[in-house]
């Protein structure tokens, strides 16, 4: 069983939570069944992080709750 992933295929996106800034772009690809594929779009041939789908919506919930209480 291959259990190679080709990420050559994904569509990367803009993190919503990037600031915008030349400094702090991190790009997402959605659409994968259980990780989210996470990089630094100034170093688009660079490592690539894989996180657990469920550990990444954890973390988007707890960015969510962060913002919402400095409010």
């Amino acid at each position: 069983m291959n259990h190679t992933l080709n990420l050559g295929t994904v569509t990367w996106r803009k993190s919503s939570y990037s600031d915008g800034g030349r400094n702090n772009c991190v790009e997402v690809a959605d659409g994968l069944p259980v990780i989210v594929p996470v990089h630094d779009s100034k170093v688009p041939h660079g490592p690539v992080f894989r996180f657990p789908s469920s550990a990444w919506t954890a973390f988007l919930g707890w960015l969510k709750d962060s913002r919402s209480s400095m409010a």
